[in-house]
């Protein structure tokens, strides 16, 4: 069994900062791709940034220069970092991630909220 456990979310006004965290458990041999979801009430969810095994990173063009995604292979963690955050990147964030067990599939957090008002 593979659990992703995400923390961090929570409520912050414009302009303010929040750290995503999402750690994976189980019988875990490798950890390839990990990615950031969003989904806003009434829309669709949306992928927001993504790292590959070799830490190479791309994000959604609404986020680039204020959101940073890493991880950490030896804890099995990824984490969003979001500055300058406005009201339209309230969502509920989920992580995801492509896990090798006995199988290569993908797997999904609980989700996290992250609701920017003043």
């Amino acid at each position: 069994q593979v659990q992703l456990v995400e923390s961090g979310g929570g409520l912050v006004q414009p302009g303010g900062s929040l750290r995503l965290s999402c750690a994976a458990s189980g019988s875990i041999r490798s950890i390839d791709t990990m990615r950031w979801y969003r989904q806003a009430p009434g829309k669709q969810r949306e992928w927001v940034a993504i790292i590959t095994s070799g830490a190479t990173t791309n994000y959604i063009d609404s986020v680039k220069g204020r959101f940073t995604i890493s991880r950490d292979n030896a804890k099995n963690t990824v984490t969003l970092q979001m500055n300058n955050l406005k009201p339209e990147d309230t969502a509920v964030y989920y992580c995801h991630a492509t896990i090798v067990t006995t199988f290569y599939r993908g797997y999904w957090g609980q989700g996290t909220q992250v609701t920017v008002s003043s």
